[in-house]
């Protein structure tokens, strides 16, 4: 299979050029555009998340000898979660090359976190299928560098720094309501509640449930940590 060239750009910025360049092309394909023939990128979503997984346990283990279990857990998390994936993807232009159905472009997918982060997991597995572990070790730790060198202790998601605080004050852990939502079906926008038992609440609105938790749980830890 020969690749186009906005594909050997791609691989350019990524640093690897694929022997198997189908590998690339499943894994810059999305559901939306699958069929009987056209495999999607999801088996290597998977696949990709747990490689990701073990580079950044050995690279956070390497990087602070001292540190407790409970001191590199909340950083591996914040390295691993499909925010940062989706950061990367955003910094090598993935979207731009990324394989959709025509709803998901009108909808905006090539700039939908949810979709960049599990096509950055799905490019990671194409790697480590291509070329082997130390060819996806590197990439990885090419594209982190910087986030693993400056991942704070307390780099943990929203959802859980809000259950830890509760979890402090002996109260029960938060939860998250639904409190609406519109668009249309391949669009939906959620609204979102995160409350604890004490009263104190916050909302929050975004293009999925989980995005909009996090959000809503950001919102409430900000108030109460600046009451």
């Amino acid at each position: 299979m020969k690749l186009s060239a906005e594909l050997r750009a791609f691989e350019a910025r990524i640093g690897h050029r694929f022997a198997r360049p189908e590998l690339l092309v499943r894994a810059l394909t999305h559901g939306s555009v699958s069929s009987t023939t056209r495999a999607d990128n999801q088996r290597l979503e998977f696949l990709g998340d747990r490689v990701l997984g073990l580079v950044m346990a050995e690279a956070l283990l390497l990087d602070d000898k001292k540190a407790t279990e409970g001191q590199l857990a909340p950083r591996f998390n914040a390295l691993v979660r499909k925010e940062a994936c989706a950061e990367v993807a955003r910094e090598v232009d993935l979207g731009s090359v990324l394989k959709l159905g025509r709803s998901e472009m009108l909808s905006g997918g090539r700039r939908k976190q949810a979709l960049l982060g599990d096509a950055m997991e799905a490019v990671i597995a194409a790697v480590y299928r291509d070329g082997g572990f130390e060819p996806a070790r590197e990439m990885i730790l090419r594209l982190w560098g910087r986030r693993i060198q400056s991942v704070e202790e307390d780099a943990r998601d929203p959802k859980t720094a809000l259950q830890e605080w509760a979890q402090a004050r002996r109260l029960a852990p938060p939860k998250y309501v639904e409190l609406g939502r519109s668009g249309p079906d391949h669009a939906p926008v959620f609204t979102i509640a995160a409350r604890l038992d004490n009263g104190e609440e916050a909302e929050a609105t975004a293009g999925s449930k989980r995005q909009a938790e996090q959000a809503a749980a950001k919102a409430l830890l900000n108030r109460l940590e600046s009451a």
